[in-house]
């Protein structure tokens, strides 16, 4: 029987390119989206002709509680089990601190964190009963040291992200593994309006001088997933090319 990966945020970057390893690697897949419903159809689309793999594409908002439910019972009910867990639905609201509003900070933080806790719990029930699974949590360097004032809330959801992974990881021990993956630049739709100069700065800061390929995140992921990185729990892995911050 096939393994089956959930993917939230998986139409399009770092979700479609982690969607796409795992059914390379022989898993079934769930595409979660929100909005890019087409976008999330096509990859289904090209996953399984690519792949002869399943793939269940569901829409659920993570930061709403019974949208949540509703997805996890459509995986059961589709594969009767979920193996993993790539919580990676985010999105960011960049403006100067004075623009910012209560409303725009909490929306990060729902979707981004609150978000990430609630489809956790839903699934982590699951992985606990079979006794087995993974989760990964997408966090971000900006949690860690390459903090940037225009992002200050999307900053602060993602150190909530690595909180919250240690103490999952304490909550579904022995059974489960729970880590993340805290990337550094990567070339997604978040970044593609960011302007030619400003990128040209921020590569000069990474040894590797260049932003990541979605696909080289997705290879991280996939490994905290298998069998290899079985010993590897609560743990922060950062994926940046080499920040020199001196």
């Amino acid at each position: 029987m096939k393994k089956v990966a959930l993917i939230t945020g998986a139409s399009r970057g770092i979700g479609a390119a982690t969607a796409k390893e795992f059914a390379a690697s022989g898993y079934n897949i769930v595409i979660n989206y929100n909005q890019s419903a087409e976008e999330a159809k096509n990859l289904a689309r090209q996953i399984e002709q690519d792949f002869n793999t399943e793939c269940l594409c569901v829409k659920a908002d993570v930061s709403n509680e019974e949208e949540v439910k509703r997805m996890v019972d459509k995986v059961i009910t589709k594969f009767n089990r979920v193996d993993v867990l790539v919580n990676n639905a985010g999105i960011a609201i960049d403006t100067t601190l004075e623009d910012k509003t209560k409303d725009n900070f909490l929306k990060i933080l729902e979707v981004n964190l609150v978000g990430m806790f609630l489809v956790s719990k839903a699934v982590g029930k699951i992985l606990l009963e079979q006794q087995s699974g993974k989760i990964i949590n997408i966090s971000s360097t900006n949690a860690i040291d390459t903090e940037y004032v225009y992002s200050l809330d999307y900053d602060a959801s993602k150190a909530g992200v690595i909180s919250l992974t240690k103490n999952l990881a304490k909550a579904y021990a022995p059974y489960v593994n729970v880590n993340t993956v805290a990337p550094g630049w990567v070339n997604t739709s978040m970044n593609k309006e960011l302007d030619k100069e400003y990128i040209s700065n921020e590569c000069k800061k990474i040894l590797l001088n260049r932003f990541a390929q979605p696909a080289e995140i997705a290879k991280v992921i996939r490994f905290l997933a298998s069998d290899e990185a079985s010993y590897i729990n609560g743990t922060i892995i950062r994926v940046d090319g080499g920040v020199n911050n001196e």
